[in-house]
């Protein structure tokens, strides 16, 4: 009796412990599946390519697709959250997930394939922003800290881990699926989420209601597809006067939606972001570092993928074991970067940066000399590196944003924070697919040189920006 006395309270910690970061786990398992499926799909963009006869334009779009409808209603996927139910958003978007997830592995031809990966950003947009509402009211003070560390963390393991996972569905070649394992495998994994968000995951809504800002919206939808389309499409088409309209259209359609957003605070409506998490400085500088910092690293893993399999003739397992350079770079710093943003504030995310640019000029170096000949060790210096200064910096961004912002304003900020990353991943996608398409004609090695040098510009930006960043709210932060 006394040994079962003694036990008892280590083991109702211990199921405490398991209550407390269970809804975390489940809801990460979301996170990673819409990152995972952002990145996963480049490694197996050559086999798609031959499989469905696909085009440039149609390779492109596959991933700025997605990452484009992401961005376009992630803000309402947030507001969803608050006015209906952050938990019942997250299934919802996560369920659709799913579903549209199996039409990308049914896909007969690119349209289809392309269309389902449009739906399949939907999805993810209702699901993701909602991850981190849920995560900024489920934990205060410390326990946030901890929690973002390991969404970054997760998030960052999806991205450079997806090529290598994909290369071994590819390989692995089960039941004659091909690529079409990477999409099959997001069912299982989403509906026993689903299942488990159901009952592990607390309800949590935004006390103040209202209707949606479709109007907001709409205008929001509009500016993204206006920058984004002609940059897809335009130089294939060779930049129509449809193209440069619309990309005149995009500036305009971006001060009409922040117009809109002013006037409807003033009426007392419910605009889809709030106005005023826009003078806090961390928000502004937090959101244009985070654009940057996702236009070069969504662009930079889909051109070195391109770069390895068709450029260099390595098979998709080959170009993922590559990438799991990069990811081991990643992973060292990452796991550090949560105690050195506490001790050190914005200046982790400036030497991430600038380790990253690094990164880029070793690559571009490496390619310069051995164009898409020489062993593959040449590159993995810079690649250890990038992914070394990747680590280094999207934890801390995401730290920073968040430790600013109300709990009454979640759905909004995490929201306008997803969205900049899926903008970051469409843009970026789009104007490197420009620039790399354009030269593709010199030769892979040509096209992936200056695209990398266009990468490591972004970087240098970052680096420049975090300076302006505030020290995130740790201790204590609630």
């Amino acid at each position: 009796m006394t040994a079962i006395s003694q036990q008892s309270p280590a083991g109702a910690g211990t199921a405490s412990r398991v209550a407390k970061w269970a809804p975390l786990a489940v809801i990460l398992c979301g996170t990673f599946a819409y990152v995972l499926d952002f990145f996963i799909v480049n490694v197996a963009l050559p086999d798609i390519q031959r499989s469905l006869h696909a085009g440039p334009a149609a390779v492109e779009w596959v991933v700025a697709g997605y990452g484009l409808t992401s961005a376009a209603f992630l803000v309402c996927g947030g507001r969803l959250g608050d006015h209906y139910g952050r938990r019942l958003a997250f299934c919802a978007g996560l369920a659709m997930f799913v579903v549209t997830s199996a039409l990308c592995a049914l896909a007969p031809d690119p349209a289809f394939l392309v269309a389902a990966r449009l739906a399949q950003g939907v999805g993810a947009a209702v699901m993701a922003p909602n991850v981190l509402s849920i995560l900024g009211t489920t934990y205060t003070g410390p326990d946030r800290v901890r929690a973002i560390s390991v969404y970054g963390i997760v998030m960052g393991v999806a991205a450079v881990g997806g090529q290598l996972l994909g290369g071994l569905l590819i390989d692995a070649n089960v039941a004659g699926l091909s690529w079409r394992a990477i999409f099959w495998v997001n069912v299982p994994v989403g509906a026993t989420a689903l299942i488990a968000a159901t009952r592990m995951v607390p309800a949590s809504r935004a006390a103040r209601g209202g209707r949606l800002d479709l109007a907001g919206a709409g205008l929001l939808t509009a500016a993204l597809v206006a920058v984004v389309l002609p940059l897809l499409d335009g130089r294939q088409a060779g930049w129509p006067a449809w193209s440069w309209l619309c990309l005149a259209a995009g500036p305009v359609l971006l001060t009409a939606f922040a117009a809109h957003l002013r006037r409807a605070a003033r009426r007392g409506g419910h605009p889809l972001l709030e106005p005023g998490i826009f003078a806090v400085r961390a928000f502004r500088s937090g959101l244009t570092c985070q654009v940057l910092f996702w236009c070069q690293q969504a662009a930079g893993y889909l051109l070195l993928s391109l770069y390895l399999q068709q450029g260099r003739g390595l098979s998709p397992i080959e170009s993922g074991e590559v990438f799991a350079v990069l990811a081991a770079g990643y992973l060292i710093t990452s796991l550090r970067a949560p105690g050195l943003t506490v001790r050190f504030g914005r200046r982790v995310i400036a030497i991430g940066a600038m380790t990253g640019a690094l990164g880029d000029a070793l690559l571009l170096a490496a390619v310069l000399h051995w164009g898409t000949a020489g062993p593959l060790t040449a590159l993995f210096p810079g690649l250890l590196l990038l992914g070394a200064g990747q680590g280094l910096c999207i934890t801390p961004l995401t730290t920073t944003v968040l430790s600013h912002a109300d709990a009454g304003q979640a759905g909004s900020v995490s929201g306008a924070l997803s969205t900049a990353q899926q903008v970051g991943n469409a843009i970026g996608v789009a104007v490197t697919g420009v620039i790399f398409y354009g030269l593709l004609t010199r030769g892979y090695a040509a096209a992936y040189r200056w695209s990398v040098a266009e990468m490591a510009v972004l970087l240098l930006g970052v680096t420049a920006l975090s300076f302006t960043l505030p020290r995130p709210r740790s201790r204590g932060a609630s």
